[in-house]
Order: structure tokens, then sequence, then C-alpha cells
């Protein structure tokens, strides 16, 4: 199918760039965590009303929903921006670098919520001639995937349900102008697995009279590595890593408890299901060899995020008119997670990459979650531009 796609909207894009880095900027300086967003919230509450869109906050806790109506009937179109930022000091040197000490936009929520506000102010300007609606979802605590299903406990799918929904990730680590679209799984499922193992505690100089938890979990960790290489298909992705772990309370103790934890990722639900069923196995025989015991608890936070492959087709199209089409690649995969995954759960869309990385004389782009993350600015019209296009055209067409 052909695009019918309005290059006027490309044009005011790159006409709105200068108030995009002053919103980005101000997001940037005052960052706020998980379920915190406040001021955010209000500064895109603001807006939204500003350019007459019926508004509603504390969707989520502090998510925010805007709904632009057309001058006719439609469909409906949910366009989602994240707000959060991370609990990371700054190291990046900018002009307009985190005042908040301890807290930093280093995943570029600041750019997603300013996209979504030029895709609103965009749209809002040509009204008058748009058919259907467009719900703007400004989702809270994405890092920590609970603002998704928070909002949509709070009805943001309802009243009215969304026929498609669309969102987008600025990528540092791939160049400006290039975008990531693709049909079917893109990202992973998101875990986080907490092991106890439970020994009993000893003077060190006599450890035989005592079941070592250090010594125990050191041997559950190593074989732990061996699941994905060892028990999963080489073509299945899987990531199984641990990141943290804490135990013993003085030099001369054998230690009694260690707990440790990491994240489990997958991009298949029987390949989930099969890494868990191996961490029990492995876990309880390396306990059963020592003597120790264990607890394994299993916290669910985000599905893979699928993308319906019309949709992906459909961004595919408006994002080729924009960029080129040999600018726009079919994957890879990441096995980084997305709570977008909870909205294309429910609703047929697409959640597409856009290349972001800055020019830093030579060095290498640093990555999602640095303290020195930087993206090039250059990339929020070019987002406005590519989100306005794909809601506008298919509430035109009413299909993908």
């Amino acid at each position: 199918m052909t695009s019918s796609f309005d290059p006027a909207l490309a044009v005011a894009a790159q006409e709105m760039k200068g108030q995009l880095v002053a919103w980005r900027r101000d997001l940037h300086r005052h960052p706020e965590l998980a379920f915190q967003e406040h001021r955010t919230a209000g500064l895109v509450a603001g807006s939204l009303a500003q350019l007459g869109l019926e508004v509603q906050t504390g969707v989520g806790q502090t998510g925010v929903v805007g709904i632009l109506e057309g001058a006719r009937p439609g469909p409906t179109v949910l366009l989602r921006f994240d707000m959060d930022a991370l609990p990371i000091n700054e190291e990046t040197g900018l002009t307009y670098k985190s005042e908040v000490a301890g807290k930093m936009h280093a995943c570029g929520h600041d750019a997603h919520t300013a996209i979504g506000l030029g895709v609103a102010t965009l749209l809002a300007s040509r009204q008058d001639d748009l058919p259907g609606r467009v719900k703007f979802m400004f989702q809270p605590a994405e890092e920590i995937a609970g603002g998704a299903r928070a909002m949509i406990a709070d009805g943001v799918l309802e009243t009215p349900v969304p026929d498609a929904a669309f969102g987008l990730h600025v990528w540092s680590m791939t160049a400006v102008g290039q975008a990531v679209v693709k049909g079917g799984p893109l990202w992973a499922s998101a875990d986080k697995f907490d092991v106890e193992i439970t020994g009993r505690g000893a003077h060190g100089a006599l450890p035989h009279q005592g079941v070592d938890a250090i010594v125990v979990a050191a041997h559950a960790i190593t074989q732990l590595q061996t699941v994905v290489s060892r028990s999963i298909d080489p073509l299945e992705p899987a990531v199984l890593s641990i990141g943290e772990i804490s135990g013993g309370s003085a030099f001369n103790v054998i230690a009694e408890r260690v707990m440790f934890s990491g994240t489990l990722r997958t991009f298949d639900q029987a390949v989930r299901e099969l890494i868990i069923q191996r961490m029990h196995k492995v876990l309880g025989g390396v306990c059963a060899a020592f003597g120790a015991s264990y607890a394994l608890d299993i916290s669910f936070h985000a599905p893979p995020l699928v993308n319906d492959p019309d949709a992906a087709e459909h961004v595919r199209r408006i994002a080729a008119e924009i960029l080129g089409a040999e600018a726009v690649a079919d994957g890879p995969m990441l096995t980084v997670a997305e709570d977008m995954a909870e909205i294309l759960n429910r609703v047929p869309g697409c959640f597409f990459v856009l290349g972001a990385m800055p020019d830093r004389n030579g060095l290498p782009a640093e990555p999602h979650h640095s303290p020195r993350f930087e993206i090039d600015e250059q990339v929020m019209p070019l987002g406005v531009a590519i989100l306005a296009g794909v809601a506008e055209e298919y509430l035109r067409r009413r299909r993908w």
C-alpha cells in the first residue's frame, strides 16, 4: 500500500525544534523518578490544556491523558510517551544537566515527553481536518515497569477504546536519521528474581560445624550461568544476569544467609517457564549437596514487546517518507524491556526505535542508563513528524 503522507508535517515538525529543545531541556534539568513525576505531569497537563485537549490527570497515580477530538467521526489512535527518570548522578557536564542530585534522565524519556507535546501541538493545529481522535498517554514509571499497568487499571484503554497504539524510543547507539521498525517480537520480557540461600552459621575457624552460605551461593551462581547456555536452544534469545549479592556479617563468621538478585529476559513464554524450572533444579541440587536450603522469588515486570506486522508496515511507510527507505531497518531484537508491551498485548500497534546518537568528537556514544548518556536533539522533530504522520494517516484510512 502506498503512503499518502503529507510532507507539510515534516516541515512543521522541524519548525518547532526550538520549542521541543526548550521542553526537553527543562525536563532534563528537573528529573523525577517513577510515580513521582508531579512537576512533569503538571507541565504536560498544562500544555495539553492550552491546546484545547480534554485532559485527565492522576491516571495511574501520576499519568496524564489528553484527548484530541477530530472534526468528524472516526477511529481512535493512542500515542504513548513515558516521563520518568532514573536514580543516577549525572556526569555529562551539559549546561542543562540535572539539578537534582541522584536523579537523571539517562534513558531519553525527557525527549519522549517533548516529542509527545510536539505531536499534540502539530495535530491540534490540523484538528479541523482530522477524523476520529488521538489519545495521548503520558506514562509514569516505565523504568520500574509499573506505569503502564497502573494506567490500564485506571482505564486508559477505555472511553474511548483505542483501535491502534504507537510509541517510540530514542536510541543513543543508533545514528540520527535511522530507525528500527520490526513486526513481531522487538524487545524482551523482564523478570526480577531474588534468591535467598540459608545455611548454618558457625565460627570462621571451625567451618565444619556450619554450612557456609557464601560457598553455596558461589556454586549456585556459577551453575545458574549454565541454564541459558546448556538448557535453552541457542537459536532462542535469552539472558540470565545476576546484578546484586549480599551476605555475611563479619570476617570470622561462617555466613548463615546470602541473598542475590538478577534479571531474566526472554522473547517466548515457554522459554521463560523452562528457565525458571531449571533455576529451581540448579538451586535445589546445589543446596542439597551442601546441606543448605533456598527460596526463589520471581517478580514479573514486563511481557515481550510484540508489534503487529501490519502496524509495523504502516510505521515503516511513514518513516521511509521522512528518513528515506534505506534508513529504516527491520530489527534487530534487543533483550531490553519496555512496558509499552502491556499496551500492545491489548491493542494492535507498533513501537519503534529512532536513532539519537550524539556527536561526541570521536568518542563512542554512551549507552542508555549511563551517567554520561546524551542524545542528539535533532531526533525530536523526526519523532514528531513520524508519529504525527502515523496517527493522521491511520485515522484517514481507518486501516493500516
